[in-house]
């Protein structure tokens, strides 16, 4: 069974939010989600874990990404982002970009470029602010690949176009 750690599907919920909110997870369970930085450090810690993240466009295409192993480090390390064993589900390798990076928000950035700042981008584990920003701003599909603020997955796209829906789940490893 999976357990979500993000959800974005239509707006509701602004992901412009200070590291704090991050840490201690943001939203509904059964809408807009973030679980908490803290609480997947405290999961990934205890027992291995697979990550599945599902995307949509606004066009109906949908496709996936799979890492075998997915965990993030404590706050003492700024959440540190570690994925392997990427399996391609045709959304391209664009999240294992991002392996290694310590998590930034707006007020505490850990990217040496504040891309949340820079962008009005949410949270995440940003590697140069591009490839992938799951917790940008939702642009109902009004969004044309220039704003590069939106939740887009570049390789999955070939632009930065926004995408109507990303979840991002985990499994743990039996």
């Amino acid at each position: 069974m999976f357990q979500v750690i993000l959800r974005r599907m239509d707006g509701e919920v602004n992901f412009f939010r200070p590291w704090e909110s991050y840490k201690k997870g943001f939203g509904n369970k059964e809408g807009e989600y973030w679980l908490g930085l803290e609480f997947m450090h405290q999961l990934t810690s205890m027992y291995q874990y697979k990550l599945r993240i599902d995307l949509e466009d606004f066009e109906g295409k949908k496709a996936y990404s799979l890492y075998e192993s997915f965990s993030v480090d404590s706050e003492a390390d700024e959440y540190k982002l570690h994925v392997t064993g990427f399996v391609d589900g045709g959304a391209a390798q664009t999240f294992g970009y991002h392996n290694g990076m310590k998590f930034s928000t707006f007020d505490k950035d850990n990217s040496g470029q504040n891309c949340a700042k820079k962008y009005s981008q949410g949270g995440f584990w940003y590697n140069g602010c591009d490839y992938t920003n799951p917790t940008g701003l939702y642009w109902w599909g009004k969004d044309d690949g220039s704003l590069m603020s939106g939740p887009f997955w570049y390789y999955w796209k070939g632009n930065y176009k926004s995408l109507k829906t990303v979840t991002m789940k985990i499994r743990r490893v039996m």
